[in-house]
């Protein structure tokens, strides 16, 4: 037994020495470690400016005249920029006194899984207890209320959405053109606010396209989604926001998270889909949004659904049908699905409580849940060592009244 003690200490050593890579110490910014794909060749990065410096002068004098790319300047969530560039100019870069942080772009997927059976969410949400009853009572449609959709996009044509789904930014292509040739995006926005498959079924959806057709992304495209979403946002409107997408930890988008939070917009985000620990993905570890976990039919915590502290409650993700391309539907599983389950909560309640803050919706939407309903959510460990996180807030999404 030792002897294996022994072992799994000297591999948990040898993998805190590769992932906490120390670098030189500086005289300026510090950068993330970056990959060994992205080591040869350029670099993508997201720049963080002090207060003081100006985003657009900054970038072209440090990036542009210098043979470098700017790919995004950020107004509103962020003083700073998103930028292409060579080894020797990073290096520039990071000596200059304008500059708070760098750190290297990182992708962003969505979170979702393919499963052939019917939807059951709607019908679980609205009742304390088991068993389901084949019926959403609902006595809200969230009239009034946008419901920003920071994603694949949305097929703003298909027939669940009556006309109410409108295109707003599209980062990927660098247009308005917000059209979903994905899949995912329309279908999280069927369970917000579809006529058929949603929870709150008047509210205005707004496609802010992130993600590219494949589901992937990059966190300087996310931040730019969510910089318009700050700068289009009417000040004191009732407004949500739902990011069925993560990745890596990210300084960055937290912070961008923050300050769209921070701008009066409620923030629904998945926990993630890798069995791990929430608090070591973004968006999900950001405390000031509504951190949403997958359960099943059954009221288990998804196989697939992150865990731990950082998890506010959870909402049904498994086998959820919805809208589709094609104006058709599908039947999906993920903390993608779980997600908008809460946005749409968050907009059932902003249409009762006009002008309630993020953080007054979400202490209301907790208070609220179905309390300890959840099998799963308990700290497990093999060999009393290697332990997963548990999930205290065994918390239950619930709209009834």
């Amino acid at each position: 037994m030792s002897r294996i003690l022994g072992i799994i200490a000297a591999c948990a050593l040898a993998f805190a020495s590769l992932t906490q890579v120390s670098l030189p110490a500086a005289q300026a910014a510090p950068v993330n470690a970056r990959s060994a794909a992205q080591s040869a060749g350029l670099l993508d990065v997201i720049v963080t400016l002090k207060p003081t410096a100006d985003a657009q002068a900054t970038a072209n004098a440090l990036v542009t005249n210098k043979g470098g790319q700017v790919t995004h300047v950020y107004q509103h969530v962020l003083n700073g920029f998103a930028a292409t560039l060579t080894d020797t100019l990073l290096t520039v870069l990071r000596g200059d006194a304008r500059i708070q942080a760098i750190e290297l772009d990182r992708t962003m997927r969505i979170n979702d899984t393919q499963t052939p059976t019917p939807s059951w969410g709607l019908d679980r949400v609205d009742q304390r207890n088991l068993p389901l009853n084949n019926a959403y009572t609902y006595a809200s449609t969230a009239s009034g209320v946008d419901v920003y959709v920071v994603d694949t996009g949305i097929l703003t044509t298909h027939p669940d959405f009556g006309g109410r789904a409108v295109h707003g930014t599209d980062t990927i292509d660098g247009d308005s053109n917000a059209t979903d040739c994905n899949g995912h995006g329309t279908h999280v926005s069927g369970t917000i606010g579809g006529n058929s498959y949603g929870l709150a079924k008047q509210a205005r959806l707004i496609g802010v396209r992130v993600l590219d057709c494949n589901g992937s992304g990059s966190n300087s495209a996310v931040i730019g989604g969510l910089d318009w979403v700050v700068a289009n946002h009417q000040a004191g409107k009732s407004a949500v926001a739902n990011m069925s997408l993560g990745g890596g930890a990210s300084t960055a988008l937290d912070d961008a998270v923050r300050r769209v939070i921070a701008d009066g917009v409620t923030m629904a985000v998945a926990a993630g889909n890798e069995n791990s620990d929430a608090c070591s993905k973004s968006p999900a570890r950001v405390p000031e949004a509504l951190t949403a976990a997958a359960s099943d039919i059954n009221d288990a915590r998804a196989s697939f659904s992150n865990r731990g502290t950082c998890v506010d409650l959870f909402a049904p993700g498994v086998n959820i049908t919805s809208a589709w391309l094609d104006n058709g539907t599908n039947t999906i599983s993920g903390t993608s699905m779980a997600s908008p389950h809460v946005a749409a909560a968050a907009a059932l309640y902003l249409s009762t409580h006009p002008g309630a803050s993020p953080a007054t919706v979400n202490s209301a939407i907790v208070a609220a849940t179905t309390k300890g309903k959840i099998t799963g959510t308990a700290r497990t460990c093999v060999l009393l060592i290697i332990c997963s996180a548990a999930t205290p807030a065994n918390h239950l999404l619930y709209t009834g009244s």
